[in-house]
């Protein structure tokens, strides 16, 4: 309860007002039957809103390269400024827990050829109820489960055997304060935290997190990731010769991670 408390209190009026909206939203959505599968008020529905589940190549983290099949869960309750997924914000369509597996299967292929890698991402799939119950179902299938998350929810109560890519929002994502402290005694050795930088600002925020909080020594891997500038001219972006700099002169146990599906399809393509 302190800890929910604390992180609400954190953050500025702008962010608060967004959350009351996204949440009167979900509670609009959960109403019509639109929404059923949303934790809102710690309720458990019947199905989960699901924007896409696609086959590609994972673009980030330690396992950048490898085939993986991708659920892509709707809704956030974040804003960040250099968000490249908006398009997860609303929308999605229903589906049972059954019928995502279903679709992973059909995806993933069987014997030699089956893609055992699966990343539950969003929009931020821990704000939906039937999460944890996925992961479960997809780890007893033989499934290699990542998560993918903001950081502002709790993910200690994971099931065994996930892997979660946590990040840590930095001051200009707009979304700073919103992580939430007890997750580093959550995380583990299997486990990743991710800072998206896009200034020298941000940097040297990422780069004190990491040695005040000893990082390295609690997680798999830390990962810098710079900003990709927007296709659309949104926002900017960081160089990546220009972050390797930073870690290179700081010395800095982190491994600099680059969004691979971004230099193979079209930045702006979805479903990759």
């Amino acid at each position: 309860m302190a800890r929910g408390i604390g992180r609400r209190l954190l953050g500025t009026c702008r962010r608060d007002w967004s959350r009351e909206i996204y949440v009167q939203g979900q509670e609009t959505a959960s109403q019509s039957g639109l929404w059923r599968g949303v934790a809102v008020g710690g309720a458990r529905g019947f199905a989960m809103v699901i924007t896409e589940i696609f086959k590609s190549i994972q673009g980030e983290g330690t396992r950048a390269g490898l085939p993986c099949i991708f659920v892509r869960l709707t809704g956030c309750n974040l804003r960040c400024t250099w968000c490249d997924t908006a398009y997860a914000f609303h929308g999605g369509t229903k589906h049972s827990i059954e019928e995502v597996l279903e679709k992973v299967h059909a995806l993933a292929g069987d014997r030699e050829r089956r893609i055992p890698l699966v990343e539950i991402t969003g929009g931020e799939p821990l704000l939906q109820a039937e999460t944890p119950a996925l992961a479960e179902k997809l780890i007893a299938a033989g499934y290699s489960v990542m998560i993918e998350t903001s950081g502002e929810r709790f993910v200690g109560e994971l099931p065994r055997g996930v892997i979660k890519i946590v990040d840590v929002k930095c001051p200009d994502s707009g979304e700073l304060d919103t992580f939430d402290m007890a997750n580093l005694e959550a995380l583990g050795a299997d486990d990743e935290i991710k800072f998206v930088i896009s200034t020298r600002r941000d940097y040297d925020f990422a780069r004190d997190f990491v040695i005040k909080h000893r990082l390295s020594e609690r997680v798999h891997e830390v990962i810098f990731s710079p900003v990709f500038a927007d296709p659309g001219g949104a926002w900017p972006g960081l160089t990546a010769r220009g972050l390797a700099e930073w870690i290179l002169n700081d010395g800095l146990p982190v491994r600099l991670g680059l969004q691979l599906h971004k230099f193979i399809w079209d930045p702006a393509m979805k479903g990759v």
